[in-house]
């Protein structure tokens, strides 16, 4: 096939060519994004949208920020990639900006969430067996309803029966609490458990946030029984809550906290911190990666940190992300069918007691607004921190359209 930038074929024909030749794991639009800029994406055939998907949380800045484009090219220019046999300054400088935030801490880079949540897995493992030398404590305690990603560990750490199906058998030693339940966590935690792993926000199991005091709870508990607490901020990590950590909006700090997504400001970036106790766990040869640390991503990573923090982003979300989950919970009282709204700072929920959230997402993309949905019932709106009220009333008027449109014209679907 010729250049890409170049072929000539209308976004019917491009969307029929990934029908054919790519792998089936996907289920996507038929809209073939070309180009973005701040808060709106366009496709191929010219048509715009606003933005509320952010690539899955993953661009925090929007599209094409100017100061990544700069630390990017820069490094680029310079540096794209060494092994990590040798250091690389934008690897070394990521990694401090990153221990500093947690407080003293140790960073392993990587390239995803995924890879993120299995080296957690694997420090607190190996941490338990062969720094405390209790080679019986292997277990790992997770959450129904959780998501923590699609490699084996991670999936097996995912506590949604849908997402094994077909790849069992999965690695063992895992159990499944109930979430926001401190008894169904203390019934599960014992002298075999290496570390329990919880999401501050259930982000794909519906969106239901930790209640208050219960990340401490099991914090607490953790610490009676020898356990370690993994925090996976994978999605609302990097600002996303109106803090740069979830759980400083709660009286706790976890032994290893995952990041990755916006970290990159839409580069493939992962992370784990983990505090100076656990992290002798990895030594040299325990654990690694081949693009962990690669400059150009690391360079941009920096960049994001710099935005956040120059920008003041994270009282910008907080303040921002209230109002919009009032202007979302306000739909409530116009249409019947909507249950409320459910999130925090810039990862917010709306809820339907009919199956109607295929319906809503397609029609929302066809008047313009890229949306995300959760389960037949549940939107689930993602927008990059950068987004201003009149983005959010813009996005809330095409919803309220769309809704009003799904009153009138139900889904054939929903009956």
């Amino acid at each position: 096939m010729s250049d890409s930038f170049n072929h000539g074929l209308s976004q019917e024909e491009m969307v029929e060519i990934g029908r054919r030749s790519m792998s089936l794991n996907f289920r996507q639009a038929p809209v073939v994004l070309v180009r973005g800029e701040g808060m709106y994406a366009w496709d191929r055939a010219g048509a715009r949208y606003l933005d509320f998907v952010g690539g899955i949380a993953v661009n925090g800045l929007g599209y094409s920020h100017p100061r990544l484009i700069n630390a990017a090219t820069r490094q680029l220019r310079q540096l794209w990639h060494v092994s990590n046999l040798y250091f690389n300054e934008p690897q070394i400088l990521l990694s401090q900006a990153l221990a500093d935030r947690y407080g003293d801490g140790r960073v392993f880079l990587c390239n995803s969430g995924a890879e993120a949540v299995e080296a957690a897995i694997k420090l607190a493992r190996r941490y338990a067996v062969k720094v405390l030398e209790q080679p019986k404590r292997t277990g790992f305690v997770s959450f129904k309803s959780s998501f923590h990603g699609r490699t084996l560990g991670a999936l097996t750490a995912t506590g949604q029966p849908k997402y094994h199906d077909g790849f069992k058998p999965l690695i063992g030693g895992f159990k499944y609490a109930d979430f926001n339940d401190l008894d169904s966590v203390s019934k599960l935690v014992d002298d075999k458990t290496c570390a329990v792993i919880v999401e501050p926000i259930q982000a794909e199991g519906g969106l239901y946030t930790a209640e208050p005091g219960f990340l401490s709870a099991v914090k607490r508990l953790c610490e009676e029984r020898g356990a370690l607490l993994i925090l996976d901020e994978v999605q609302v990590g990097c600002g996303r809550t109106g803090t740069f950590f979830a759980y400083e909006q709660e009286n706790v700090k976890p032994d290893i906290v995952t990041l990755a997504k916006a970290l990159g400001g839409g580069l493939p970036i992962g992370a784990i911190i983990s505090n100076q106790t656990c992290a002798p766990g990895f030594q040299p040869g325990s654990h690694g990666s081949t693009f962990s640390g690669n400059a150009v991503a690391c360079r941009t990573a920096l960049a994001v940190l710099e935005v956040i923090e120059d920008d003041s982003l994270l009282d910008h979300v907080a303040a921002t992300g209230a109002w919009f989950g009032k202007q979302l919970d306000g739909l409530k009282d116009r249409f019947d069918f909507v249950t409320g709204s459910r999130g925090r700072g810039f990862i917010q929920g709306l809820g339907f007691d009919k199956p109607w959230a295929p319906a809503a997402l397609e029609r929302c993309t066809k008047r313009g607004l890229l949306v995300n949905k959760l389960n037949t019932n549940t939107l689930r709106f993602l927008p990059p921190l950068i987004a201003q009220r009149s983005h959010i009333k813009a996005a809330v008027d095409i919803l309220t359209d769309v809704l009003a449109d799904l009153e009138r014209d139900p889904p054939a679907e929903a009956g």
